[in-house]
């Protein structure tokens, strides 16, 4: 038997040591998230969904469970709430009968935009412990080790769509006065199904 690359000692060190800075950081990303969604009387899952329905535009349940890392039940209990309150419209397509797809309508589009618009980025408890790190090397942590990771558990379809959504903030939002805005021409992202099968 070939001998292992790393000791068990190293392993579980590593292991631990991911799960203790995991839930760490989680608990204060969660406690962050909260707060800025509170006054929209939205809750994680919610806002997340209506996050990725924004960037995929036109997303199947699935993708939004898949995207979301939430159950595919979660992700339809969610959803069926925002259909509910006006923000998310529910479809079936012609050549696709079995899987329900999600949109954001205009009043979700709206909330959307509003909680971009009123982000405040000192009330946010990771982006001021980021903030020493970006002072001493003038930009913040990259995380690609992190993102790394991320990429050998979830796989290339879950990155696509994560830097998807990033490069759609860069490209179709700009500043102004300490906000963000949406430039009025910015061209609507591809479906899904063409990020997904994008180089």
């Amino acid at each position: 038997m070939d001998e292992q690359p790393f000791s068990m000692k190293e392993a579980m060190l590593f292991s631990q040591r991911m799960a203790q800075l995991s839930k760490a950081l989680w608990k204060a990303i969660e406690k962050d998230w909260q707060n800025w969604i509170k006054p929209y009387d939205l809750n994680i899952n919610e806002h997340h969904i209506l996050w990725i329905s924004y960037h995929l535009k036109g997303a199947s349940i699935s993708d939004v469970a898949k995207f979301g890392v939430m159950h595919v039940s979660t992700a339809f209990n969610f959803s069926k709430k925002l259909e509910e309150r006006g923000y998310l419209q529910f479809s079936k397509r012609e050549n696709d009968k079995r899987n329900t797809y999600i949109q954001l309508t205009e009043k979700g589009d709206q909330l959307l935009l509003d909680l971009m618009e009123n982000y405040s980025p000192e009330q946010h408890a990771v982006f001021l412990g980021a903030s020493p790190l970006r002072e001493i090397y003038g930009k913040f942590p990259e995380m690609m080790e992190m993102m790394s990771i991320v990429k050998n558990i979830y796989g290339d379809d879950f990155m696509k769509i994560f830097e998807k959504s990033f490069h759609n903030i860069e490209t179709d939002f700009f500043e102004k006065d300490g906000k963000i805005k949406k430039k009025e021409s910015s061209a609507a992202s591809p479906p899904v199904g063409e990020i997904a099968s994008s180089p």
